[in-house]
């Protein structure tokens, strides 16, 4: 899940990052709302969920949201503001955002509010995705396999294991490309290696493979990648 964080402040940018990266979100921070807009205007990758300070280099938190919802982009959006009167609340929740958080704030909170975020039905995403035998917890990041023969297992898997495992589940048999899981699964600017993803659909298929589900993952050979239900 790819989440659009939008913050001058450095120290808390870099908080913010961290606690969510420790959650398996793909994160790109920007520091400026004219930076942000650049991002938002990509076609190359999709955002689940949007965090924007109030005040902004650029453009504001403010004028993002107006400039999503006048182009019918129902992207959650948790307003981060040191503003706490109630006419500056309804003028963030009028200008479109859906959830505010006032400064100082625990990290707690706001992974609580992303994912009451998450739930809401404009851009609901299930706790739990099953594609077959296997389940991918969300909430608790954990895959897990459902056998006749055996008791559920579960699958030890890294961080962007269980990032390409959901992005591959979350579109079941449909071919994607390598560019595609690039652009989803890493930051931008992070210039991965030309062969990381191959090397991380590699490490997966082996890890299913010890169950006996290697062959879930399919390469398409000149084209991407492909999770197969049958």
């Amino acid at each position: 899940m790819r989440i659009l964080l939008v913050e001058d402040e450095p120290d808390l940018g870099r908080a913010i990052k961290r606690t969510l990266t420790q959650e398996a979100y793909v994160v790109d921070w920007v520091q400026s709302g004219d930076e942000a807009l650049t991002y938002l205007e990509s076609s190359s990758v999709t955002y689940v969920l949007g965090v924007l300070d109030w005040m902004l280099p650029g453009l504001t938190g403010l004028e993002i949201c107006r400039w999503l919802r006048a182009r019918q982009n129902a992207l959650p959006i948790l307003m981060l503001t040191a503003n706490d009167r109630i006419e500056d609340r309804i003028a963030g929740l009028d200008a479109g955002a859906d959830d505010y958080l006032v400064k100082p704030f625990s990290m707690d909170e706001l992974l609580a509010r992303l994912r009451a975020l998450r739930r809401r039905p404009a851009d609901f995403r299930p706790a739990q995705i099953q594609v077959g035998p296997l389940t991918l917890d969300c909430d608790r990041r954990i895959a897990l396999l459902h056998s006749d023969t055996a008791s559920e297992q579960a699958i030890e898997l890294t961080q962007k294991e269980f990032q390409l495992l959901q992005y591959l589940m979350e579109h079941p048999d449909q071919i994607l490309t390598q560019e595609q899981v690039l652009n989803q699964l890493w930051e931008f600017g992070s210039e991965p290696i030309s062969n990381v993803v191959a090397a991380q659909v590699r490490l997966l298929r082996r890890k299913l493979g010890q169950y006996g589900y290697d062959s879930m993952i399919e390469t398409v050979y000149g084209m991407g990648y492909r999770f197969k239900t049958e």
